[in-house]
C-alpha cells in the first residue's frame, strides 16, 4: 500500500520511540524525537514584528526579502543570511515555512539561531515538514501562531498556516475566521495587503475544496497586491485565479536563490537573487 511521506515518517516516529526511550535510560543519547523543552529564545515573531512595525512606521516604501524551505540546508542558510547582510537594503525577511525536515526541537533551534544573524528582524511561517512529530507545538513556542498579521508602513501583511493535508481536513485550514476577524478590525491606515504562506493553492497540501472562496476572502483585503508562498523547491509566478493577483513562489534553500521585493507608493519590483 503507497502512504505519504508524512504518514511514514510518524510512523518510523512511532516505531523509534521505545528505542530512543531505551538508548536514554543508558545514557547513550541525550535528546528525545518530541523533546519540547526549547533552548534559547522564543516568541520569535512578537519581537521581531514589534521591530518591524517600529521601524516601518509611516513609510510608503520598503524591500523585504522571502526566504524558504531551507530544511537540513544549514550551510546554505548561512550563506542566504550572509548575502543578505552584506547586500542590505532590506528592511526584513519572510520565511515561508519549513524550517525543518522532520519536525524536531534542535532543527528549529539551529535555523532559529542562524536566522537570528541576520541584521534585520525576521518572521517564520509555518510549513508542512514542521508540523511532523511535536514540530508545531515546538514551532508555536520558538516563533508563535501559525497565523498571524504585522503592519509594515501602510501594507498589512496576512501570514497563514496553509497545510491543510498535515491536519487531516479536521482543522480549518485556511481558517477563514481568522481573515474575518482581520477584516472586523483593519485599521484604515491599511492601503495595501501582501499575503504569505507555505503551500500555494492548487498544491497537494493546500484545501483545494475552498480554494477560490479563499482567494474571494483575499480579495476583500485593501489594495492585494500578491501572495508568496514556498513549498514547490521551485522559482515560479502564477496567476492561479486569471485575476491579476500573482503568486510568488520562493524555490529551497539548496537552490541558493530568495526573492526580493521593493514596494514603492504606487508599484512594486520583484527580483530573484542567487547567491
Amino acid at each position: 500500500m503507497k502512504i505519504s511521506k508524512t504518514l511514514y515518517i510518524r510512523y518510523l516516529f512511532a516505531l523509534l520511540l521505545p528505542l530512543s526511550g531505551l538508548l536514554q535510560a543508558c545514557d547513550m543519547i541525550e535528546y528525545h524525537p518530541y523533546d519540547l523543552d526549547i533552548d534559547g529564545e522564543t516568541e520569535v515573531n512578537a519581537r521581531n514584528i514589534q521591530r518591524i512595525e517600529t521601524a516601518l512606521d509611516g513609510k510608503k516604501e520598503f524591500s523585504f526579502a522571502v526566504i524558504s524551505d531551507t530544511q537540513r540546508w544549514y550551510d546554505e542558510t548561512e550563506d542566504a543570511v550572509a548575502d543578505m547582510n552584506e547586500k542590505g537594503g532590506i528592511d526584513f525577511v519572510v520565511h515561508t515555512g519549513d524550517l525543518s525536515d522532520f519536525g524536531m526541537k534542535l532543527e528549529f533551534e539551529k535555523q532559529r539561531d542562524i536566522l537570528n544573524g541576520l541584521s534585520v528582524p525576521y518572521v517564520c511561517l509555518l510549513g508542512n515538514h514542521d508540523c511532523l512529530a511535536t514540530g508545531k507545538e515546538v514551532f508555536n513556542r520558538i516563533f508563535g501562531e501559525e497565523n498571524f498579521s504585522f503592519t509594515a508602513g501602510d501594507v498589512l501583511f496576512i501570514c497563514l498556516n496553509t497545510n491543510a493535508l498535515e491536519f487531516d481536513y479536521s482543522d480549518a485550514i485556511p481558517d477563514f475566521s481568522f481573515l474575518e476577524k482581520l477584516l472586523k478590525n483593519l485599521s484604515p491606515d491599511i492601503r495595501r495587503t501582501i499575503v504569505a504562506m507555505h503551500a500555494g493553492p492548487y498544491s497537494e497540501q493546500f484545501n483545494n475544496n475552498v480554494a477560490r472562496v479563499f482567494q474571494l476572502y483575499l480579495r476583500q483585503f485593501p489594495g492585494l497586491q500578491f501572495c508568496v508562498y514556498g513549498h514547490g523547491h521551485s522559482i515560479q509566478v502564477n496567476d492561479f485565479f486569471d485575476d491579476g493577483i500573482l503568486y510568488y513562489e520562493c524555490t529551497c534553500a539548496k537552490k541558493r536563490a530568495y526573492l526580493r521585493f521593493t514596494l514603492k507608493e504606487n508599484e512594486y519590483l520583484y527580483e530573484v537573487v542567487n547567491y
